[in-house]
């Protein structure tokens, strides 16, 4: 599904050039679970946002399924984040002044589909990581997991081919991290997604298909 070959990443700041990414080489399958491993500061989110579109490399190409995703320009590029990627983060992102239902909503909204066929997908993904008795409810009034939840299943609205997730575990509790194992585990199985998992969790590394270490920009052997 994903070929990324020769990628490189360079910010400037105030003492000079930063090298976040020092030349990438990794090919992920289709339905492949990979995890991506790293001390803070190894190029991990970096790298997950280049896979996704959200930022373009210095140097290389990614590839996705044959088409080269940064050849794309503008709305096309738009598009493809849009309808091929699913992205959950850390933090949720949710917007606090919507209620769960909206939140998933809204990515279909965005992509102009009727607002019965946006609430009927929503409600229906909501049921299936199980919040349907919560649809109504804002973030501020979810817990950390049922947020995060959220969250999964507004990027699944698009019905994306990959999900890209960033540290998804990273601010919830142990019980509340298992829940979310799960969940992945059976959204794998269910919809045979493809999942590119950035985590500091050596168990839910475990849990998935593969795992890549990263060290100053670096790939580096297990």
């Amino acid at each position: 599904m994903i070929e990324v070959q020769g990628v490189k990443k360079r910010f400037s700041t105030p003492h000079g050039v930063v090298e976040v990414l020092r030349g990438i080489d990794l090919t992920i399958k289709t339905g492949e679970r990979v995890a991506i491993l790293g001390s803070s500061g190894a190029g991990k989110t970096t790298l997950m946002h280049i896979l996704g579109a959200l930022d373009r490399p210095n140097e290389g190409s990614v590839q996705f399924e044959g088409e080269d995703i940064f050849a794309l320009r503008g709305g096309a590029l738009d598009e493809f984040r849009n309808q091929r990627v699913g992205f959950v983060f850390q933090f949720h992102q949710l917007l606090p002044e919507f209620n769960a239902l909206e939140n998933v909503m809204m990515p279909a909204l965005v992509a102009r589909r009727s607002r019965k066929e946006a609430t009927d997908c929503a409600q229906e993904l909501l049921e299936e990581v199980g919040l349907g008795h919560r649809l109504l409810h804002k973030p501020g009034e979810l817990s950390g997991g049922e947020q995060q939840r959220v969250a999964i299943a507004r990027a699944l609205v698009r019905m994306p081919r990959l999900l890209l997730a960033d540290e998804p575990t990273g601010n919830l509790d142990s019980g509340t991290t298992a829940e979310i194992y799960r969940l992945l585990e059976r959204l794998h199985q269910e919809r045979g997604l493809t999942m590119v998992v950035v985590t500091h969790s050596l168990p839910l590394a475990q849990r998935m298909d593969r795992m890549i270490h990263m060290d100053d920009g670096l790939l580096v052997p297990v």
